[in-house]
């Protein structure tokens, strides 16, 4: 019987499909709380919860990019 690898099992690439959802979500909201909380502070409109909002969007996309680049070097070998 062979061994299935990692990468093979669907079950895997859903979890990693499901935590770079959650994780680029996460940061949105942080970027949006910190916006949101400067916007409050300083004022201006609401070009701080806008900036968050595209701060957190960069963040986590980089950080998603990041995660599956580990995981497919992890997969090579």
């Amino acid at each position: 019987m062979t061994k299935k690898s990692r990468k093979d099992d669907p079950l895997f690439a859903a979890g990693l499909v499901g935590a770079l959802g959650i994780q680029v979500a996460v940061c949105i909201f942080l970027g949006y709380w910190i916006g949101s909380y400067l916007d409050g502070r300083l004022g201006g409109g609401k070009g701080w919860t806008i900036g968050g909002i595209l701060v957190g969007l960069a963040v986590g996309l980089l950080s998603a990019i990041l995660l599956v680049k580990k995981v497919m070097e992890e997969s090579d070998g």
